[in-house]
């Protein structure tokens, strides 16, 4: 999904700032999150508040690991350095996926966190290299303190079917298990990170792929980050055949093993884009009920605008600082 109309169009929306809902915190998270991560997070920017951030109840102690300080990372005067990596994939036309990486300056090591990042059904990993994704995380990565690794990978498929991010019922392709297996490969190499210190995240159709694909294999990632996703099985081209309740985000909650799953949800104010059935529109609230009812962390955040990039980059400061709350707190 990534556009306002169609699936197949993209439809660019300006927006001049960003309007999300009062803060609500529900239960204060262990630690006293605000106050341990600073003034700087969670409504520095005058035009950018926090939205409506959901805590499950506490459920232990935490130890804060340390902040470095704003301002004061290599990022802030050397911009993150960009890779495309070609990747096996028979499934690929020419035999090849390729992958975009986006490291801070400096050695990669096993502490650094990572965000990976999946694209619309429309786009591609040169889309987000082209918005300038980079240049504005390396920005947020500055203002926080805290440099992450970015990485996209390409998910389209020679038929032109909408791939949903997951492996195909008839065996065409197998885009969730190259996700989490040969891009973390990739990505990490010999410095493995823990699941706290992986992020999965997606824009549109990416959103969708990033929810489902965490709940799916949970003990790989910590935290998921979706801009305009939505949260139920949308298959136009039948990716899952008959199979779709085990790909539905909305319907792999029963776990207990995703409860410590974390939550980002940006839904722009005016996003109607279509679905089979209903719109994108009131998705993130939907589902951030479901989060909550099972005792789960998540925040939402609704920008003005649309189903387009300028309204989701608008929330980039609110959702790395989510992410950057998940990864700053140890257990």
């Amino acid at each position: 999904m990534f556009a306002s109309f169609s699936r197949r169009a993209v439809v660019f929306v300006s927006s001049c700032t960003v309007v999300v809902s009062a803060a609500v915190l529900a239960t204060a998270p262990p630690g006293g999150l605000p106050e341990r991560l600073g003034h700087h997070l969670f409504g520095a920017d005058p035009e950018v508040s926090a939205g409506e951030i959901r805590f499950p109840p506490a459920q232990g102690v935490t130890t804060p690991a340390p902040i470095p300080e704003p301002g004061q990372v290599a990022v802030c005067d050397e911009p993150g350095r960009d890779e495309v990596v070609t990747l096996p994939d028979a499934d690929a036309p020419g035999g090849g996926r390729p992958v975009w990486i986006r490291r801070p300056p400096g050695p990669d090591s096993a502490d650094r966190p990572v965000l990976y990042l999946l694209h619309g059904s429309a786009s591609t990993h040169r889309t987000l290299m082209d918005e300038n994704v980079g240049e504005l995380l390396d920005e947020q990565m500055c203002r926080t303190g805290v440099e992450f690794v970015i990485a996209a990978p390409h998910g389209q498929v020679a038929s032109g079917a909408t791939t949903e991010w997951g492996d195909a019922a008839d065996g065409s392709f197998a885009l969730e298990s190259f996700v989490t297996g040969a891009v973390i490969r990739a990505v990490e190499g010999d410095r493995v990170r823990p699941r706290r210190l992986r992020a999965l995240g997606g824009f549109s159709m990416g959103g969708y792929g990033a929810a489902a694909t965490a709940l799916r294999n949970p003990d790989l990632y910590g935290q998921v980050a979706s801009w305009g996703g939505y949260f139920r099985v949308d298959d136009p081209y039948g990716v899952f055949g008959g199979d779709t309740a085990d790909h539905a985000p909305d319907r792999l909650l029963g776990s207990t093993e995703v409860r410590d799953l974390r939550f980002a949800l940006v839904e722009g104010e005016d996003d109607h884009t279509p679905l089979q059935e209903g719109s994108i529109q009131g998705e993130a609230a939907r589902f951030a009920d479901l989060l909550t009812e099972r005792g789960m962390t998540v925040a939402t955040f609704h920008p003005r605008g649309g189903h387009d990039f300028r309204t989701w980059t608008r929330a980039f400061p609110d959702t790395v600082d989510f992410l950057v709350s998940g990864w700053s707190a140890t257990p």
